[in-house]
This record gives structure tokens, sequence and C-alpha cells, in this order.
């Protein structure tokens, strides 16, 4: 029989993986939100001083997403925009730890819907709860950081996930910049907490209903 201490270390390991297959999801599906950069070009006025349609800038940001998104494009090419090597390199390094995201979404996903169908089966989704109670602070406090100074927020999370300076675009040779306001990546983040936080209301709900099921 096992011990107290190992039923605990197995529980935080599927919680764990619950976590990350929600965050995973979240990312790649704020990746995907290309209408929210469709709203932004109008609400922030991106092509105020930029001699563009609007169908022409979404199809130059629809390349950019799919080189992000997709293992099989393997060469960055905007229609209207030419990239510097060091900005080449950078979307390459944000392409790689997108597709590390899709990793360890395949992997979360099916153990999750595993751990999720377990639960139901003994009758303990009540205990989805307190753990996603714990979960939602995480995001609320970005929330709280991000909203307080976003351009020191920005800063940091970049100096944590590139140790290249790459990330820092020359207008004059990475033009895609001018059509990327920091605002629009600020709306990302926010539409990625709000994702989350919902994702894990509806995992409060849930609980909350098996746990009056059970009274």
């Amino acid at each position: 029989m096992e011990s107290l201490a190992i039923y605990r270390f197995k529980r935080g390991l599927w919680w764990s993986c619950l976590f990350l297959c929600l965050l995973s999801w979240v990312i790649l599906l704020t990746f995907c939100s290309t209408w929210l950069y469709r709203l932004d070009v109008h609400a922030l006025k991106i092509l105020k001083d930029v001699p563009m349609t609007v169908p022409r800038l979404m199809h130059n940001y629809h390349q950019m997403i799919s080189y992000v998104l997709f293992p099989w494009v393997q060469h960055l090419q905007m229609s209207d925009f030419p990239s510097s090597y060091a900005g080449a390199q950078h979307f390459a390094d944000v392409k790689q730890l997108v597709l590390v995201n899709n990793l360890v979404l395949l992997v979360t996903t099916p153990l999750s819907i595993y751990f999720l169908r377990q639960l139901r089966r003994q009758k303990l989704l009540w205990q989805l709860q307190r753990p996603v109670t714990v979960m939602a602070a995480i995001p609320f406090g970005l929330l709280l950081l991000l909203l307080a100074n976003f351009q020191t927020f920005f800063t940091d999370f970049h100096q944590i996930l590139f140790r290249n300076q790459d990330w820092l675009f020359d207008p004059a040779t990475d033009p895609i910049i001018i059509v990327l306001p920091e605002t629009f990546f600020m709306h990302c983040f926010i539409l990625a907490i709000f994702l989350f936080e919902g994702c894990l209301l509806v995992a409060w709900l849930i609980g909350r209903h098996a746990l009056n099921q059970i009274k």
C-alpha cells in the first residue's frame, strides 16, 4: 500500500499536468486569435502612418503567425515586411517556444482527460475547487503586474524567455514592429489571462456542482 506522501506526490503531478494543459491551450488559442489584431488595427489606428490596406496588413500578419505556429513552415516570408538577421532569429526563437508549448499540449491533453475521467468515475470532481482556486491566483497576480507597469513587465518577460537582445527590433531594418505596437501585446496578455481564468471558473463550477450532488 502506497504511503500518504507518495499519494500526495502523484496527485500533485496530476494537478500540475492539468495546469500545464490549460496553460498550453490558452497560449495556442491566444496566438490563433487573429481577430484581436484586426480589432486593434482599428482601435489603435495602427495603419495611421502606414500606406497599406487592412486586408494587406492582415495577409502579412497571417504569414507571420503561420510561420510561428506551423512546424512545416520553415521560412519566415512576409510579403511587405523584410526582416533583418536578428529579427528573423527572434521569430525563430519564438517559433521554438511555440513548438515546445504545442508538444506540452499534445502530451498533457490526453493525460488531463484521463485524470478528469478518473475523478468523475470516483465521484471526486468536487476536488477541483481548491486546486483551481490556487491556480487562479497566479494569472491574477500577473494581471496586476502588467496593468501597473506593462513596459517593465514586457521587458522582464522577454529577458526571462530569451537570452539575447534580438527582440529589440529596429524599425529601419524590421519594419514589422511599426505595426505591432506594445499595446497590442498587452491586449494579448490580457486575453490569455481571461481565457485561463475562464477555464478555471468552468472547472470550479463543475467541482461546485459535484459537491452539491453528494451533499
